[in-house]
């Protein structure tokens, strides 16, 4: 126990020189023309020392808005900001997503074309209509990832209630902290641990693993190429599957900011009482009647 507890301040210590020493040495680990940076930011990108500096930077946040309650006021509606933009931003990918199956039914069931060619501002694209056909899955999976926050924001998330709703104020904004730091948290940084090493596995050659320390890639590093993953479920379908990896990494990201918003605002909500419930939250509405079309958005 005692080790653990001295491990534990130890990396609490040495996010704070890990986040001072990469600000004043960013060349090391963003000069990608150079293969040892490159190797340095996939290792550190899923790291124990990124946890800890994550970690730090939510302590001191956490402190000062302690501290000062309207500057946790305005971390959760920066975050909030954040989330809700970014939502109703990629929320217009489903009419885009619409717009192009009618055109891949018509021009490959009633028009017989072969090929699509888009050509905005002089440059042309041409690919099959069954590529585009599979990039709707591309679409689809953006709407799911980039919007997930948005729903959280709004309410829109699938609830299952069994005590929560018959519990007093207090006890559901304590039960909203736990959740947010117990479950909401740990989801996000394990599904990253995977999804960021998954995803340069499919960016560079020789492949990359969780499971090598920094000195093995420092060796490999000397080998290293992009190599782009550009393998479709079918010969003249949709290509750039990597896209979806990027997807799981902006997913975890966006997941993780999430949950600290929302344990903000839990602790605000828990100690200003009900009357602060909801408070600054920048909901959508569908206008007047709206209460007709209750948990339907």
């Amino acid at each position: 126990m005692g080790t653990a507890l001295v491990w534990l301040i130890t990396q609490i210590g040495m996010g704070f020189y890990n986040i001072a020493y990469a600000v004043t040495h960013p060349g090391l680990w963003l000069d990608w023309t150079n293969t040892e940076s490159l190797m340095r930011f996939i290792y550190y990108g899923a790291s124990v020392e990124l946890f800890f500096a994550v970690f730090d930077i939510f302590l001191v946040i956490t402190i000062i808005g302690f501290i000062f309650p309207r500057f946790m006021w305005s971390c959760v509606r920066g975050l909030e900001w954040f989330a809700n933009g970014i939502g109703r931003l990629v929320a217009w990918v489903g009419l885009l997503m619409v717009l192009q199956q009618v055109m891949v039914v018509f021009l490959q069931s009633v028009f017989r074309f072969g090929e699509i060619t888009i050509a905005p501002f002089g440059f042309g694209f041409t690919q099959s209509v069954s590529w585009f056909g599979e990039e709707l899955k591309f679409y689809n999976a953006m709407v799911v990832a980039l919007c997930v926050t948005y729903a959280f924001v709004q309410g829109s998330h699938v609830r299952v209630d069994l005590v929560y709703a018959v519990v007093r104020y207090r006890t559901r904004k304590v039960i909203d902290m736990f959740g947010s730091l117990f479950f909401m948290v740990p989801v996000a940084v394990l599904t990253w641990l995977y999804a960021w090493f998954f995803l340069w596995r499919s960016l560079i050659t020789p492949k990359v693993s969780a499971s090598e320390g920094l000195d093995l890639l420092m060796r490999k590093s000397k080998i290293v190429k992009w190599n782009v993953e550009t393998i479709g479920f079918s010969p003249n379908g949709f290509n750039a599957y990597f896209l979806f990896k990027i997807l799981m990494v902006a997913f975890c990201g966006l997941v993780l900011l999430q949950a600290v918003a929302f344990f903000y605002r839990s602790y605000r909500e828990f100690v200003e009482g009900p009357e602060s419930d909801g408070k600054y939250l920048d909901k959508d509405t569908l206008g007047e009647g709206e209460e007709a079309y209750e948990g339907t958005h």
